[in-house]
């Protein structure tokens, strides 16, 4: 069993009130690579106390989704026998309400697209890698989050 390991450290400011609210969400991500993200509440939740600079966990969740989609995807595709030399996405995903009072990241769009050298599949290969490639995926397997993925072809 694989074991995943993240650091979160936020620290209050001074001049803040943390007792009334007005404090920054702003803090840090430290993963055991050692790559430190600066993150922060979404602005949609906090407003003005969130960086909008920094990434939140919304956000986190739709690149999770992705990255994983993605580092699956090339795996199938490489077994598969094509050669992928660009992938990018433009994932999207929203908030809506899951029970009274409670929110949660209900639906994400993943809009890959898909350079490739040589011979490329066709549409139905190409779906059955994106298949695939959810089934297979981790992230997808440990979220109740509904995964749409729309395949689109280079411009």
């Amino acid at each position: 069993m694989a074991k995943y390991v993240a650091e979160v450290l936020w620290t209050l400011k001074d001049g803040e009130d943390f007792a009334k609210g007005r404090y920054s969400r702003g803090h840090s991500l430290t993963f055991d690579g050692g790559v430190e993200v600066p993150a922060s509440a979404s602005p949609h939740v906090v407003g003005k106390w969130a960086v909008e600079a920094a990434v939140d966990p919304e956000e986190m969740l739709v690149a999770a989704l992705s990255n994983c989609h993605m580092l699956t995807f090339l795996h199938r595709a490489r077994l598969a026998g094509f050669t992928a030399v660009r992938y990018e996405d433009a994932a999207e995903g929203i908030m809506a309400e899951v029970a009274p009072g409670r929110l949660g990241v209900t639906k994400v769009w993943l809009r890959p697209t898909v350079t490739w050298r040589g011979d490329e599949p066709t549409a139905e290969a190409l779906d059955r890698l994106h298949h695939e490639a959810h089934e297979e995926c981790y992230i997808a397997n440990s979220v109740t989050t509904e995964v749409v993925v729309e395949p689109r072809r280079p411009a």
